[in-house]
């Protein structure tokens, strides 16, 4: 029997912030659903998790299919309280490869629209419940190196908004958490530039310590606060040299 206020949901787990989230909350006594386009990474994670846990095969890029997936999850937990959304991907793309920026927006776009809006549904009905999803500090500027990138994170970020907005004025007790990281030591991290970078573990302690305090936003770590505030005053023509 699932302890109440201890099942979650975790879509993109097999490696990166959302592998580590997965490891904390199951350390915390959380019964996890785990979803990855790899199903040999989840299986591996699920055999070093310390508590019960049920993986399902997802690319999120595909949302038809991901939103199959993720009701089959819902029916098999059940009673789930909080669904993290860390599937992402990010290209840097100076030649402006189409297939590459189209790469991007059907993951971070399309196929976190469709879970979003399904995990809002399925939260609205049962009455209560907590989303949170992985955006960027990035989300806060555009990018010439990766257009792309930038620009979809930004769409999550109003778009976790949107839902905000909707759980208000419908007076729903619906949680949304727009978590936002800067450099997290990660396959996703690129370039030569970076500073502050965060240990995924450390990313997820942070990330777990907003969801519990139900912070709407929250920068990772808190001091990327400092960089989101130089980020919003920076005039265009100083921030095209950065």
């Amino acid at each position: 029997m699932n302890k109440i206020g201890k099942t979650a949901i975790i879509i993109g787990a097999t490696s990166g912030i959302g592998e580590a989230l997965a490891r904390h909350l199951s350390q915390q006594g959380y019964i996890l659903g785990l979803t990855g386009r790899r199903t040999n990474l989840l299986e591996a994670l699920q055999k070093s998790l310390p508590n019960t846990s049920h993986i399902h095969h997802m690319d999120i890029a595909q949302p038809s299919q991901a939103c199959d997936a993720f009701k089959k999850l819902l029916t098999t937990l059940r009673d789930v309280k909080l669904i993290i959304i860390s599937a992402g991907i990010g290209h840097t793309n100076n030649a402006l490869d189409f297939e590459l920026e189209n790469e991007t927006i059907q993951t971070n776009v399309a196929g976190f629209t469709a879970i979003s809006g399904e995990a809002y549904k399925y939260f609205e009905q049962r009455g209560s419940g907590h989303l949170a999803a992985i955006t960027s500090v990035l989300c806060l500027r555009g990018n010439a190196s990766a257009p792309a990138y930038n620009a979809s994170k930004a769409f999550m970020a109003n778009y976790l908004e949107g839902l905000r907005l909707k759980s208000i004025q419908n007076k729903n007790k619906i949680t949304i958490t727009d978590i936002r990281p800067g450099y997290v030591d990660t396959k996703m991290a690129q370039g030569d530039n970076m500073f502050w970078i965060a240990s995924p573990e450390k990313a997820a302690a942070q990330i777990y310590q907003a969801i519990r305090a139900r912070k709407p936003c929250v920068y990772i770590t808190k001091r990327w606060r400092l960089i989101a505030w130089l980020f919003k005053i920076t005039p265009i023509k100083l921030y095209a040299k950065i």
